[in-house]
C-alpha cells in the first residue's frame, strides 16, 4: 500500500493510519480523501487478519483541523454539491468497515475534522483536544455528513447552536455530551485506543462485524434496524465462532474465535 499523505503503521492485527500533513494540520484535501477512499474501500476490505484501525493526525496540534480550504474557493453551485456527496461516500467507507476504527484526537477536530472523527466507530480524546463544526464562519455548512452525524451524538438542540455559532467544545464537554469515548492525559490517548482495540480483539470477529452494521442500519433510512439486527442474529449462529464461543463458555475457557 503506496500514499502520499497516509502513513500506514502496521501492529498485527491492529493498522494504524496517520494523516501526514502537520505543517497544513492535516487539512482533508482532496489527494488526502482520495487516499482515505483507497485505504478502507479498497485495501482494507481485502485484509482478513486486521482487527482493528487507529485513525489520527501527525503531530499533537489537530487530528484535522478541517478541509483544505485553498480547494474550496472556486467551488459554485453543483460543484460543491459533488464534492460534498464524495466526500461522505469516503465517510460512509469508514463508518461502513467490518472492522472497528477508533479516532484518536490530540488536539482540534474541527469542520471536515469533527465529521472523519464521527464517522469513526469509537473515539478517544486528550484532555486538549477541542471540537467543532465552525464552518459557518466561511458562510458555508458542514458537508461531509456533519449536520447529521452530530445530532446522532449530542441531539439535535445543542447540535444545532454548534453548527449555527461555530463555536467549540471541549475535551471534557464532548465526552459529557456523548461525542466521545474516553478523555485521557496528554500523551495516553494512543495507548487508551490500542487497549480498547486489543480488547475488541478477544471477542469473535463476525459478532463484532454484525453489531457494527447494526449498529449503522438504526440510522438508516433504507433498513429496518430490528431486521437487520434479526438477519444478523441469524448469519452468527451459522459460524464457527459462535460454536467455539458457546463450548468454551461451558467448557470454563476463553474462546479462541477464528473469525470463520
Amino acid at each position: 500500500m503506496s500514499y502520499q499523505n497516509l502513513l500506514i503503521t502496521e501492529d498485527n492485527p491492529f493498522i494504524t493510519v496517520t494523516i501526514n500533513r502537520e505543517k497544513a494540520l492535516n487539512a482533508l484535501n482532496q489527494q488526502t480523501m482520495s487516499e482515505l477512499a483507497r485505504f478502507f474501500g479498497e485495501d482494507l476490505p481485502q485484509r482478513d487478519d486486521v482487527r482493528g484501525v487507529i485513525l489520527h493526525g501527525a503531530g499533537d496540534r489537530a487530528v484535522v483541523a478541517g478541509a483544505d480550504i485553498k480547494e474550496f474557493t472556486s467551488l459554485q453551485g453543483e460543484d460543491g454539491a459533488n464534492m460534498a456527496r464524495r466526500g461522505q461516500a469516503v465517510f460512509f467507507m469508514i463508518e461502513r468497515s467490518k472492522v472497528p476504527v477508533i479516532a484518536v484526537i490530540q488536539g482540534f477536530a474541527l469542520g471536515g475534522g469533527c465529521e472523519l472523527a464521527m464517522a469513526c466507530h469509537l473515539r478517544i480524546a486528550g484532555e486538549k483536544a477541542r471540537f467543532g463544526q465552525p464552518e459557518v464562519n466561511l458562510g458555508i455548512i458542514p458537508g461531509y455528513g456533519g449536520t447529521q452525524r452530530l445530532i446522532q451524538y449530542i441531539g439535535k438542540s445543542k447540535a444545532a447552536e454548534l453548527m449555527m455559532t461555530g463555536d467549540m467544545l471541549g475535551a471534557e464537554e464532548a465526552y459529557r455530551l456523548g461525542l466521545v469515548n474516553y478523555v485521557v492525559p496528554m500523551g495516553e490517548e494512543m495507548g487508551k485506543a490500542k487497549e480498547l482495540l486489543a480488547k475488541i480483539a478477544t471477542k469473535g470477529p463476525r459478532a463484532i462485524e454484525k453489531v457494527i452494521e447494526s449498529v449503522n442500519a438504526y440510522f438508516s433510512t433504507s433498513e429496518d434496524g430490528f431486521e437487520t439486527e434479526v438477519k444478523s442474529f441469524g448469519e452468527v449462529t451459522l459460524t464457527e465462532d459462535f460454536k467455539e464461543g458457546a463450548q468454551a463458555f461451558v467448557e470454563k475457557r476463553s474462546a479462541n474465535f477464528t473469525g470463520k
